[in-house]
């Protein structure tokens, strides 16, 4: 599988006392035809890489960096022709309607669909002459998707897509993408939705700090916890509190988290691990608080690389 996008050891740093690294050595390689996911919480350095790639943002330097076999700097016209570009907020003119934008973006390439089969494909049909002013949150993200797949991209860029969506809408561009996807073409997006990512991503980067911290498929990613599932619980107040020691001695357990009082195993067999737990507390009278379990997921794989969930971080990128 070709590469759509190639980069090694991407770098951008920002003068300042002290400078800031919000890129650090980023290495990626994004197959053509695939959906491809960068994780991580606000701040991390995706949207910065990711600004990059679409050509909106120099790099400090980098050992190489392609897009669909060309390069900024060199063939700038090529590649604005080649892609697609839905930022994390785009602004609209408010007093034009839907398909007046639309066809306004259609201008810009050689190149492209009809306005109204890309609005057919984000389901806007019945607010083709509706000004954008008018539009619902969800509608106007899903307006910005049909601005972005206008000049028939090869590659789409779509930076935090769903935030601040309903879940209804969330669901609706969830198709969009797929559909997208399914025609062979390349999808780069950024989100710090892990559902998001697990749903729609063939591969994910998980970043954090400016580098990334793990790659792979979800399942890959998921699997290197050691377990599938996990074992939340809390133990009653001013009980006797319980090593991590002692967890990791019960028979199917793998990793020992704790978070705000909750302790978290990740497990291999919970019908093993279950019954070992409650045994040992009962045996040295410790008593639930609070039991459940659960399938591991991708937040699950990114508090045990950092240490935090991936929505703590909330400064801009």
């Amino acid at each position: 599988m070709s590469a759509a996008i190639s980069c090694r050891q991407l770098v951008k740093r920002y003068d300042g006392k002290p400078p800031v690294e919000a890129v650090r050595g980023v290495d990626l390689e994004v197959g053509r035809g695939e959906c491809f996911g960068l994780l991580g919480p606000n701040g991390a350095g995706k949207t910065t890489t990711m600004e990059i790639l679409e050509g909106l943002l120099s790099a400090t330097s980098a050992d190489e960096m392609q897009i669909l076999g060309l390069q900024w700097g060199q063939d700038d016209d090529a590649l604005r022709q080649r892609i697609g570009i839905s930022l994390q907020e785009t602004r609209l003119a408010d007093k034009l309607t839907v398909r007046e934008t639309v066809t306004l973006f259609r201008s810009f390439y050689t190149h492209g669909i009809e306005p109204d089969e890309a609005i057919a494909r984000v389901s806007l049909q019945e607010k083709s002459g509706a000004l954008i002013e008018k539009l619902s949150g969800g509608q106007r993200q899903r307006l910005a998707v049909a601005c972005a797949i206008i000049g028939d991209p090869e590659l789409l860029f779509l930076d935090e897509p769903t935030t601040g969506l309903d879940p209804h809408s969330r669901r609706e561009l969830w198709e969009i993408i797929r559909e997208f996807r399914s025609s062979g073409r390349t999808v780069l997006l950024t989100t710090h939705y892990m559902d998001e990512a697990e749903r729609l991503c063939d591969r994910v980067a998980v970043v954090d700090h400016g580098q990334v911290i793990a790659l792979g498929t979800p399942v890959e990613l998921i699997a290197r916890l050691g377990g599938q599932h996990i074992v939340d619980f809390s133990l009653v107040e001013n009980g006797k509190p319980v090593s991590d020691e002692e967890l990791q001695r019960l028979p199917s357990v793998q990793t020992v988290r704790r978070d705000n009082g909750s302790i978290s195993l990740s497990v291999a067999e919970p019908h093993i691990a279950l019954p070992g737990l409650m045994n040992h507390l009962q045996q040295t009278e410790r008593e639930f608080a609070t039991l459940t379990t659960r399938h591991a997921t991708l937040e699950d794989v990114f508090v045990t690389l950092t240490g935090r969930h991936l929505r703590d971080g909330e400064d801009s990128e």
